[in-house]
């Protein structure tokens, strides 16, 4: 089949497209997917780059083209363990299920499924743990891969295969962020809003009667507002001048780096942060006296409860929500999506498509 290994940590010449890889075979309890669609995340490029590793403390995007000289290979994963190269990457996946495993029901080939992108059949269902979709183990980078049967849903709506694979992994993590915060109809402000993450939480914070204030760059205003924003506030703004202290309720950060203070500044007392990213930095300074005098709770948001997914197939199949998809690319054309998506000049999400008739 065709697929696009990563071979190593390191910058784009670690990508390496083949069309001679073995399709893989399910095992007990799992199902054998046709890839159609594979979206680009954050996660794909970090993984690839070694951006989790302790030993980063730049941005994610400074490495997105060349990799990081400091990576320790030790820990530079979402499980803090060496990666098992070579890896298919991809943590979204929109397909059909195409053959089963032991224990699978027949009856499932044919169905049009996404996959949940942090799975939890491999380590047990145990608490706090999961591996990723295209980290752990292979994902969606290719032309079929394989996945627990228990976490892969089956999808009814008339979306196309590219609006489908843009949810598991960007809009999982906005709802994670948004059910560990228990948002309600109060005032959120969202950061990296333009993105496929902050994009998905503005229009979910809207399910919940949230009023939204966004941060993004001023070129992509009008369309971050189109997706349900109250307010747009640049993301160079001094957030203190703009909305003032003690102004907002809860906070979604998926961009952290030096401009993080002025976030729980914003916050009112009791307020909730929640962060599932720092593309602007892994480090930042905090005034403890911030944090306990103004009862502030802040929240790390990767793993999932089984809800969140779930959650997610009961809003597209009510006609709840709708992803947002700035281009297609075929998947030999990666590096130029993951190039495009560094450049961060679209809104939404990029998506790859693997070859359909081979």
């Amino acid at each position: 089949m065709h697929a696009v290994l990563l071979t190593s940590h390191g910058g784009y010449e670690a990508l390496e497209y083949r069309t001679d890889v073995p399709v893989p075979e399910p095992k007990p309890g799992e199902v054998l997917i046709r890839v159609a669609a594979a979206a680009v995340n954050n996660t794909d490029i970090n993984t690839r780059t070694g951006w989790y590793s302790k030993a980063v403390s730049q941005g994610s995007n400074a490495g997105g083209a060349g990799g990081f000289a400091t990576v320790d290979d030790a820990d530079a994963s979402w499980s803090g363990v060496p990666l098992a190269f070579p890896r298919i990457q991809g943590a979204d996946a929109c397909g059909r299920i195409v053959a089963v495993g032991a224990g699978v029901s027949p009856d499932r080939i044919g169905e049009r499924v996404i996959v949940r992108n942090l799975l939890r059949s491999y380590v047990g269902w145990r608490p706090w743990e999961c591996w990723t979709f295209g980290s752990e183990c292979d994902g969606g980078f290719a032309q079929f891969t394989v996945a627990p049967a228990r976490e892969t849903y089956a999808v009814d709506c008339d979306w196309s295969d590219a609006e489908l694979a843009a949810i598991p992994c960007a809009w999982s993590t906005a709802e994670n962020m948004l059910h560990r915060a228990q948002v309600g109809a109060e005032t959120v402000l969202i950061t990296g809003a333009s993105g496929g993450v902050g994009s998905s939480a503005v229009q979910l914070a809207k399910l919940r009667d949230a009023t939204v204030i966004a941060l993004a760059g001023k070129a992509k205003a009008a369309e971050v507002l189109a997706l349900g924003a109250n307010r747009v506030i640049d993301r160079e703004a001094d957030l203190v001048a703009e909305l003032g202290r003690d102004s907002v309720d809860v906070v979604l950060d998926l961009v952290g780096g030096p401009g993080w203070p002025q976030l729980l500044d914003v916050l009112k007392r009791g307020g909730r942060y929640a962060i599932s990213g720092a593309i602007a930095g892994p480090l930042a300074q905090i005034d403890l006296r911030t944090l306990y005098l103004k009862d502030l709770t802040l929240y790390g948001a990767t793993f999932q409860e089984d809800e969140v997914f779930e959650n997610l197939v009961s809003y597209i199949e009510a006609g709840r929500i709708r992803p947002v998809v700035a281009k297609t690319y075929p998947l030999k054309d990666i590096v130029q999506a993951q190039k495009d998506f560094l450049a961060k000049g679209h809104v939404g999400k990029l998506v790859l498509i693997p070859p359909q008739d081979e």
